[in-house]
């Protein structure tokens, strides 16, 4: 499949419920807009909203049993806590079964739930537009907004940093991709910061 907001557009209409649809747009319309802001391709950041909750509503025990099948686990989090799994069984299905070549969108869909290190402007552009999009209305999430506004990185550190507070507050398990992906983007904003 070659990127085609239109056929990702008919996929989410069939496979989500109404509910997650509209999550689904405004992520997409969020993304597009932070993509134009920070000069990044808005097809690609539209499609890739598009497509990041494609499997959110397969039953926890499909989902784990295609992770199993396309080995997908990395981590015995994974299968513990399987609501993590729908990125990457969205960005496998898309790539696998529906042809997608685009490694960026694919990358974006797979990572948009725990990041991972090293994670391109368009994965943290989608982890961070599902976190902040307009439906959104947790407290902060419009300094959240404004950051991410502002700088793409800074914004997106924000963003990990905000939903690890969240999960110790809320005595939640810390996944170690998320844990990751925090020290991974404060060490580059650290090497932005001296100019090395």
């Amino acid at each position: 499949m070659i990127l085609d907001v239109e056929k990702l557009l008919d996929l989410a209409t069939r496979v989500l419920s109404a509910e997650r649809f509209e999550h689904t747009l405004s992520v997409a319309v969020w993304a597009e807009e932070l993509a134009r802001h920070h000069g990044l391709d808005p097809v690609k950041a539209r499609c890739a909203g598009l497509a990041h909750d494609l499997a959110k509503e397969i039953p926890l025990k499909n989902q784990i049993r295609f992770a199993r099948r396309w080995k997908l686990l990395n981590y015995p989090e994974d299968e513990q806590y399987p609501y993590v799994l729908h990125g990457p069984v969205a960005a496998y299905w898309l790539e696998h079964y529906y042809g997608l070549k685009d490694v960026e969108v694919i990358a974006a869909v797979a990572n948009h739930t725990l990041g991972r290190p090293g994670m391109c402007q368009l994965e943290m552009l989608i982890y961070s537009a599902d976190l902040t999009e307009a439906s959104r209305d947790f407290p902060k999430v419009d300094n959240l907004r404004q950051s991410l506004y502002d700088d793409l990185g800074k914004g997106t550190l924000a963003c990990v940093e905000h939903t690890l507070i969240y999960l110790r507050e809320s005595k939640r398990p810390i996944h170690p991709l998320t844990q990751l992906t925090y020290d991974d983007l404060q060490r580059r904003q650290t090497t932005i910061g001296t100019g090395s």
